[in-house]
């Protein structure tokens, strides 16, 4: 009889539950339950409902009991950098924002004032970015300083829905490193950092690391779900449990793990702190094992599931990628980086008037649009690929795409050409099985990462794209 393992998955746009098992090494997968997600706008915030969201979790594990699988464990991951604070009575404090809000305006000079740019890089080692946990709370210091008063507790997303599932209150490492509030030496909280920046350090629990058990479900939760089970951190940070997943042994080729955001990057024993890195914004964020994801974050997908929307949801991205293809001679490039693309009201509008202010050709119609996007995207890959060999001192001869942008052929092709270096795309659902393989490994199903790595090798199609040179 096989034995299940659960993995809840939140993205910023929407969220599933996956059910997964080994069968003869091989992992497979099932998905039994999605659902949307979204920031909601109230009064002129981008905040999180995170009690709709503890419903959709508790939604989903119904269907285990509906279908008779019942998980020997489960673990929930979500993207970084957004938390909770808890009072005395474990009751959330203020509004949970979403990380594209723009509170934290102003609040890089706020922290500044306490330690300097560099310092803080040579510190955490992770990139500058406004919507980092390190000004959010700052922003709650300078402009709701009685909610600090009051915490009891502080925990990112996922440790939070655990608490709920649980009773037990756990941090887990991963996703705390991009709070940039992290030693990279000690993998501990830098109490000393926080101490200096006036944030209460009591608040924050020490940090655990994936394979970590919280516990058994509580007693209203199995109620509710109809089942008991164990839950275990995952690498919580989404992107931590999607590098888990790279089909084949680490130390291979880079890596991007493609989706909202693109997350290029190698895997690392050590954090690079030197200023070359700060300069080219490049983070060192937590990985499983305590390795580094020494990586840039590029605004990756977002930028094509907005003009999605915007035309109401009428093309899919295959569609997509195809009239990009059509239109693959339009001559203009945007910095994908740039914060206009951030949070903006038409995604549409404001490709088209960055191009406008660059002197470019405007491009008007959803082809257009789409290959500008895309091919703004494979250039950056390029760039970002370049300076990754040459601040690691390496020359990686591939690039593993991971994620559900794994499945944008029309992409993967663009990159290959761009990075002059072969692309294997795959998985596509790489974070749900990076949770599952941490769970898996501390069942003791998979010996390690790298039997594990070898087990998602075998057991999901991997495609490979060549550059133009090599075709």
């Amino acid at each position: 009889m096989e034995n299940y393992y659960l993995a809840v998955d939140i993205g910023a746009s929407s969220g599933q539950h996956i059910l997964g098992h080994l069968e003869n090494g091989q992992m497979v997968l099932e998905e039994i339950y999605r659902f949307e997600n979204g920031m909601d706008r109230q009064g002129g915030k981008l905040l999180w409902d995170t009690n709709r969201l503890f419903a959709e979790i508790v939604n989903g594990m119904k269907m285990c009991r509906q279908l008779n699988k019942i998980p020997v464990s489960m673990s929930i991951d979500t993207w970084a950098v957004d938390y909770l604070l808890l009072d005395e009575k474990n009751q959330v404090l203020g509004d949970t924002y979403g990380y594209r809000d723009g509170r934290t305006t102003g609040m890089d000079a706020e922290v500044y004032k306490f330690i300097s740019e560099q310092d803080l890089y040579k510190r955490t080692g992770i990139q500058k970015q406004m919507f980092n946990t390190i000004y959010q709370l700052m922003a709650v210091k300078r402009q709701t300083p009685e909610l600090l008063e009051k915490a009891k507790t502080f925990l990112m997303l996922p440790d939070y829905f655990q608490f709920l599932l649980t009773g037990r209150k756990v941090s887990e490492y991963t996703n705390a490193t991009s709070t940039q509030l992290v030693s990279p030496g000690t993998k501990q909280w830098d109490k000393e950092l926080i101490r200096l920046l006036g944030f209460p350090e009591d608040i924050f629990l020490p940090l655990k690391m994936p394979g970590t058990d919280v516990g058994e479900l509580s007693g209203e939760i199995q109620a509710q779900t109809g089942f008991n089970c164990r839950v275990t951190l995952c690498a919580s940070h989404d992107t931590a449990s999607a590098v888990m997943a790279m089909p084949l042994l680490e130390g291979e080729g880079l890596y991007i793990s493609s989706g909202t955001w693109s997350l290029m990057g190698v895997e690392a024993e050590r954090a690079d702190c030197r200023e070359v890195s700060r300069q080219g914004n490049f983070t060192n964020e937590g990985g499983y094992d305590y390795r580094f994801r020494y990586l840039k974050n590029i605004m990756g997908l977002w930028m094509i599931q907005s003009v999605r929307h915007e035309q109401k949801d009428a093309y899919s991205f295959a569609q997509l990628c195809e009239m990009a293809a059509e239109c693959r001679d339009f001559p203009s490039r945007v910095d994908v980086n740039d914060d206009v693309f951030l949070a903006p009201d038409s995604m549409t509008e404001a490709i088209q008037e960055y191009c406008r202010k660059t002197e470019q050709t405007v491009p008007v119609t959803t082809g257009e649009i789409a290959a500008v996007i895309y091919q703004s995207l494979a250039d950056c890959y390029g760039k970002t690929a370049v300076q990754l060999q040459e601040n690691t001192g390496r020359t990686y001869n591939g690039i593993f795409v991971i994620g559900g942008g794994s499945n944008a052929a029309y992409l993967n092709q663009l990159t290959a050409d761009a990075a002059g270096m072969d692309v294997w795309a795959g998985p596509g659902e790489a974070t749900a099985v990076g949770n599952l393989m941490a769970q898996m490994i501390r069942n003791k199903e998979l010996k390690d990462l790298a039997q594990a790595r070898k087990s998602v090798a075998d057991s999901f199609r991997i495609s490979h794209y060549q550059p133009k040179e090599n075709r």
